[in-house]
């Protein structure tokens, strides 16, 4: 009954890739089978010492770093960030979370033991209403079959928005803005740290070193797209 009020219903209002706009067919979600094998994925799971990675260097101690597509300003997959973070869909995150996981489970991501994410300030979680990074986070770590940690990693502070700010500037901005509340929980684990967007890396830095600080054994870290010069 359900099936058929849905496939009644799309007659009426049909469900559309959100990226071309063109008619998504079953077993498609959000995102049409074209536009799926058209993701401008970077492969950096594959490359150790890709442009994610070598943000690190020399700044905190990361096992593996990735991304997983390119973010250029102009593309039609420019869309898809902007439907997650402003448009309230958060399901989206978790279904690119899911291919995301699917795509780096046989390489150096599959040791860690841990997901967790790059908390949001309670204020601006309260006024967007859910963490989209913790939606990503969430279909990784199903694709793993890893366990998925909120609540322990914390933003202490409110921050102002780290557009428009030198690399300087936004380390200053973000320095021992996090906090971990069960260090106990954390210990000689390997986590896996999931944000949104890389741009210089400065908030994941400080998130990276708030964990290694608490006792973690080891950092990696797995971005959704990294924003491209």
């Amino acid at each position: 009954m359900n099936d058929w009020l849905q496939s009644f219903g799309e007659l009426f209002f049909p469900s559309l890739c959100v990226t071309c706009n063109d008619k998504l067919f079953s077993g498609e979600k959000y995102l049409c089978l074209h536009c799926v094998n058209d993701l401008p994925k970077t492969g950096f799971h594959n490359i150790p010492d890709n442009k994610v990675a070598q943000l690190f260097w020399g700044r905190v101690k990361v096992e593996y770093a990735t991304s997983w597509l390119h973010f250029r300003k102009g593309s039609h997959y420019q869309k898809l960030v902007h439907y997650l973070k402003y448009k309230g869909m958060k399901e989206l995150g978790y279904e690119m979370g899911l291919m995301f996981g699917n795509d780096i489970r046989d390489s150096g991501f599959s040791d860690v033991d841990t997901v967790m994410v790059v908390p949001l300030h309670k204020q601006k979680e309260k006024q967007r209403g859910y963490n989209q990074s913790e939606w990503i986070a969430m279909g990784i770590s199903e694709s793993l079959k890893k366990e998925l940690s909120t609540g322990n990693l914390i933003r202490a502070r409110f921050t102002s928005t780290q557009t428009r700010k030198t690399r300087f500037e936004r380390w200053q901005n973000v320095e021992g803005i996090f906090e971990v509340l069960f260090p106990e929980k954390t210990g000689n684990k390997h986590i896996l740290l999931v944000d949104d967007v890389v741009t210089t890396g400065s908030t994941l830095e400080a998130a990276a070193y708030a964990l290694l600080n608490a006792g973690v054994a080891k950092v990696s870290i797995a971005t959704l797209a990294t924003a491209d010069n």
